[in-house]
């Protein structure tokens, strides 16, 4: 989805598109906007609310979703932008939140000094056990993927959700011209390690944290954003998209015409996370509980992805896999 990013454009409300949906939520068209991108979604930054428009029909029920997971969460002690109005129109489905202060990790990080760095993980950290403590609805998913998982197509290929992954090796065995000894390799390391999740406690789960879904102010967290793709899963599944952005962060621009942060700045973004949060590190075989998260997002991207060399690099990333290789190496965490 699209978040608080760098503006491109500094002007009063004059898009059609913004005006009609600032109407439609019933606020005034006053004041200054800034227009920006996002990978499926319009957005135009006001001095007191954001207004977004999905662009993207495969997400089509993203801000719907997003609502909901505001509402678990309202009166919490998670950051957050409050909910102010969403529906739909003539230019798409769209959500209008309150302006946070300050801006998005992503922005802040390469400027900010070591000091601030660690105050702002420390922050993260605090927001992040708020966020696992919030009561939630057993079985929370996003509705794209709840439809991808009833046999539609798939709109993205994570989060990862535990009690699909053998559903992925049956898609990937229906893969024409799969590997048979690779998928049920696969199929064996899954059954083996399913018994690490047998007593997990669902929690509300992000899903998606990185740099550009984090607004950050004066070394603090001001605000988790873009909650489409919270659902109800083991906690540590949040750590398998916080490392593997710590690890390669190259891969997570704030939009596709952008470069994302050098990850030599991230090597302590783990350890400052542990030290306010231990209790998200200290599931007995952390380390095979995330290899599993990851095996599930490279079988589905193997199974599932339109682009044959895609699939192929997914294929790659499984092999290393089952020999217990995987970004996650060398990563102080």
């Amino acid at each position: 989805m699209c978040e608080q990013a760098r503006p491109s454009v500094d002007d009063p409300a004059t898009d059609p598109a913004l005006l009609r949906t600032l109407a439609a939520a019933g606020l005034p068209a006053t004041g200054r906007f800034r227009q920006k991108a996002g990978w499926v979604s319009r957005a135009w930054v006001g001095d007191e609310y954001v207004v977004r428009l999905n662009t993207d029909e495969r997400h089509r029920d993203a801000y719907r979703h997003e609502a909901r997971v505001i509402d678990l969460i309202a009166g919490s002690e998670v950051p957050h932008a409050r909910h102010l109005a969403h529906g739909d129109g003539p230019d798409g489905p769209w959500y209008v939140s309150e302006r946070l202060p300050g801006q998005t990790l992503y922005e802040a990080w390469p400027t900010a000094d070591s000091p601030t760095r660690q105050a702002i993980i420390e922050s993260l950290g605090l927001a992040l056990r708020a966020l696992h403590r919030v009561p939630v609805p057993a079985g929370l998913l996003p509705p794209w993927l709840a439809d991808a998982l009833a046999g539609k197509s798939w709109a993205a290929f994570h989060p990862p959700v535990v009690g699909a992954a053998l559903e992925q090796v049956e898609a990937a065995r229906r893969l024409p011209g799969h590997d048979a000894c690779l998928v049920a390799d696969v199929a064996n390391w899954i059954q083996e390690r399913l018994a690490l999740f047998a007593t997990d406690e669902p929690v509300l789960v992000h899903g998606d944290l990185h740099g550009s879904n984090v607004v950050v102010d004066q070394g603090r967290v001001t605000g988790l954003i873009d909650f489409a793709e919270a659902l109800a899963q083991p906690a540590d599944v949040e750590l398998d998209t916080i490392l593997r952005w710590c690890a390669k962060a190259r891969e997570f621009p704030p939009t596709p015409d952008e470069q994302g942060l050098d990850e030599t700045t991230l090597t302590e973004v783990p350890g400052w996370l542990h030290g306010a949060y231990p209790e998200l590190f200290e599931r007995e075989q952390l380390r095979e509980r995330l290899n599993f998260y990851d095996m599930y997002g490279q079988l589905v991207l193997y199974a599932r992805h339109p682009q044959p060399d895609e699939r192929e690099a997914a294929k790659d990333r499984i092999a290393r896999l089952l020999c217990g290789h995987n970004h996650l190496d060398g990563l102080a965490w």
